[in-house]
């Protein structure tokens, strides 16, 4: 399985999952999430990859949201962002 992610806009991601069934995402990371929770010390991209990298630890990609703001995950996995923040 691999993961790719390009650039669509400053805060918009297109997240390509390909595996057994591939699938296709649309993730916004706005400038205020990715200052509160990483200090701006990842790059967005290197930010949505771990967050994949995470979610698919715990589900399948074609469990994953088609479109979603990264803080949706929060939600689904209250350990999200103390993982998360612990990036380096």
């Amino acid at each position: 399985m691999s993961v790719e992610v390009e650039t669509i806009a400053d805060d918009v991601f297109l997240v390509k999952v390909n595996a057994a069934t591939s699938t296709e995402h649309r993730v916004t990371l706005t400038d205020a999430y990715w200052e509160q929770v990483w200090n701006s010390g990842l790059s967005k991209e290197e930010v949505i990859t771990r967050s994949f990298a995470f979610l698919l630890e715990r589900e399948s990609n074609t469990s994953i949201l088609r479109s979603f703001e990264l803080p949706v995950i929060q939600r689904y996995f209250n350990e999200y962002e103390g993982v998360a923040a612990g990036w380096k």
